[in-house]
């Protein structure tokens, strides 16, 4: 299909061969079609060579690349894939091949993002959506995300993804996995804007009092790391946010600020904190107590804080923004 700028199509083409074979001048069929002299020839050496078969539009793709990465290396990358379920910078570290050309290996052979695969067997689960807005604070501390993941809690011995869906117990009757009824957990997670510092808790609910301690503690967490003063807070707008954070906003000098209703795109970084929470920390490997997996979680977040690259920051740890504090 011709692009929208294309001054001739399969029919305008067809049209100077017509004209040509009419015996037109090559010069006034280019003045009527208000093409080159060049296009012209071109087109009538395509028909006399190809017939109307060469008046069709041809692939870009160049017919030989000889700088194209090995075979042996893509697989490379692919096999890293299936086995780290990670981005193109954890890849690049892996394998050697440089971020870009892992991303472009992967869509080649049509490796769907992670976003779309579930965690822990990589199959295809949804349909991935990205936006193209974004932005970022110049200096950090002038705006913080905040946000609550709720996930289910893991009965002792392990869950479904321990031990599969319906298995039985050693009575003989099936356990499913709303008889096991563990109830949930609430991540807690703050992070800068500037330079993606993170700091998580996993509570017992998500009340106005528990949101508004959460906040207390995590602002002294940013000042051991070196961010002294937090300018804006940004949150959705659920009345514990609205309205219980107010006295603490008032005490340290934050303005708050709320996205608009049903838009939760807009507090999208903490929104992908919590999805690489999941990925990372909560399903990526399988635990056999929920105490366990909390155990797991202040390790990880030093791993995501001080070692992890991140994409938006050129490959860096969040730590790379900050002043050392001592």
């Amino acid at each position: 299909m011709s692009h929208r700028n294309a001054r001739t199509t399969f029919h305008g083409r067809l049209l100077i061969v017509q004209r040509h074979r009419q015996g037109w001048r090559q010069a006034h069929i280019a003045k009527a079609m208000g093409v080159s002299r060049k296009c012209v020839r071109t087109w009538i050496g395509r028909y006399e060579a190809e017939g109307e078969a060469g008046l069709h539009d041809r692939s870009s793709r160049p017919r030989r690349c000889p700088r194209r990465t090995p075979v042996e290396v893509e697989q490379q990358v692919l096999a890293a894939r299936e086995q780290l379920r990670r981005g193109p910078e954890p890849i690049a570290a892996e394998t050697g091949v440089p971020a870009r050309t892992v991303s472009r290996i992967l869509r080649r052979h049509q490796v769907p993002h992670l976003a779309a695969c579930d965690p822990i067997t990589g199959l295809v689960i949804r349909a991935s959506k990205t936006t193209a807005v974004r932005y970022e604070r110049d200096r950090p501390g002038e705006l913080v995300h905040m946000d609550v993941k709720k996930i289910g809690r893991i009965p002792d011995g392990g869950g479904w993804r321990a031990h599969g869906r319906g298995n039985r117990r050693a009575d003989g009757s099936l356990t499913r996995r709303h008889d096991l009824k563990p109830g949930f957990d609430y991540v807690h997670s703050l992070v800068d804007d500037h330079s993606r510092l993170a700091y998580s808790e996993i509570l017992p609910d998500e009340k106005g009092p528990t949101c508004a301690g959460f906040l207390t503690r995590a602002i002294g967490y940013f000042a051991a790391h070196g961010i002294t003063r937090i300018e804006r807070l940004m949150t959705d707008n659920a009345w514990s946010y609205r309205w219980s954070l107010r006295e603490v906003c008032a005490t340290y000098g934050i303005v708050q600020k709320f996205i608009k209703p049903h838009c939760p795109w807009q507090n999208g970084k903490v929104e992908r904190l919590n999805r690489t929470l999941q990925t990372e920390w909560a399903y990526r490997q399988v635990f056999t107590t929920n105490t366990e997996r909390a155990a797991a979680l202040a390790p990880w977040l030093n791993h995501y804080n001080t070692q992890r690259p991140h994409t938006a920051l050129g490959g860096r740890p969040p730590i790379t923004r900050l002043q050392p504090t001592s």
